[in-house]
Parts: structure tokens; C-alpha cells; sequence
């Protein structure tokens, strides 16, 4: 994954008031992993004009924003590990189930995150995405990770794969 995290100086004390929160929860229930995930949807929520961080509280924000890490990701999936429960959430920040829910939906909306996202899902769970590797060539649809390393570098640069696989190896 290749997100920046870079915050703007007016943001920065209310970020890493936030940051703050997200990472203790992270330490209780999820990783790091999790943690640098949550961390780079902060800064994408301050690089926006204006940033809708500037706006409500600080808890809810911090509750909305693991919310919608955790569905992109699948985290509320038993099978999953780690997993939480929503409710988990909510009541760790001190926010009602249906403000994080809906918090969290603005959140997704705002940075375009959604299941199989390459820029929203962990880095764990990329190879397991099929939908992630699949990319349209010449008409076809194909599994990047079955071509040529030159053309998963290609799909690389331009941002259609979260990293080349064959590095991976």
C-alpha cells in the first residue's frame, strides 16, 4: 500500500488526538497492521478541504473510523483474525451503535473504501482477494499475479495492485 501520511500542520494536534484513541484500541483488540491502517485513513480525513475531522467529537470519529477499516477488511467475521464485533467498537469510544454506524458509512464514502479495495485492505489479506489481482487485459479478464513480472511491475505503477506479487515470493 502506498498512503501517504502526511498530515497538515493545522491538523496535526487534532490527528494525533485521535491517533491516540485509534491505537489504543488497536493495542487492546486488533494490530499494528490495524493501527497503520486506521493511521493512514486519519491522515487522508485531514488532507481533505475542510476536513471533516475539524467537526464532532473526537470519540466519534475514532469509532467511525475503525468501524470502516474493520468492514473493508472484514473484521466482524468470527474466522478472521484478528476479529471485533461492532458493539465492541462503539462501546470502547462511548458511542451509540446507530452515530458510528452511520459515522462510518461517511467515512467509507469520503475515501472511497469498500470490500476488495486495493487501497483500503490490509496487506495480510491481499493475496486472499481475488477480485484485487483481477485486471482487464486486451478484453480479457486475468489474474495479474499469472503474468509476466513486467506487467504486474506495469500494473503496479499505476496503482492497480497494492504490490507486485512475485516480489513477494
Amino acid at each position: 500500500m502506498r498512503k501517504s501520511k502526511r498530515v497538515p500542520a493545522q491538523m496535526q494536534e487534532k490527528f494525533e488526538s485521535i491517533a491516540k484513541a485509534t491505537d489504543t484500541f488497536c493495542d487492546l483488540h486488533l494490530n499494528d497492521e490495524y493501527k497503520e491502517m486506521i493511521r493512514a485513513a486519519l491522515a487522508a480525513l485531514s488532507r481533505k478541504r475542510p476536513s471533516p475531522l475539524q467537526r464532532g467529537r473526537e470519540s466519534t470519529w475514532a469509532a467511525a473510523v475503525v468501524h470502516a477499516v474493520g468492514t473493508t477488511n472484514f473484521l466482524f467475521d468470527r474466522s478472521q483474525d484478528p476479529h471485533c464485533q461492532a458493539p465492541v467498537i462503539y462501546e470502547h469510544f462511548g458511542v451509540a451503535p446507530s452515530t458510528g454506524s452511520n459515522k462510518s458509512k461517511d467515512v467509507r464514502d469520503l475515501l472511497k473504501m469498500h470490500h476488495f479495495s486495493p487501497d483500503w485492505t490490509l496487506r495480510s489479506r491481499a493475496a486472499d482477494h481475488p477480485i484485487m489481482w483481477t485486471l482487464e487485459v486486451n478484453g480479457l479478464l486475468v489474474d495479474v499475479r499469472t503474468m509476466p513480472y513486467e506487467v504486474q511491475e506495469i500494473a503496479y505503477r499505476k496503482g492497480l495492485i497494492p504490490y507486485i506479487p512475485d516480489d513477494e515470493e
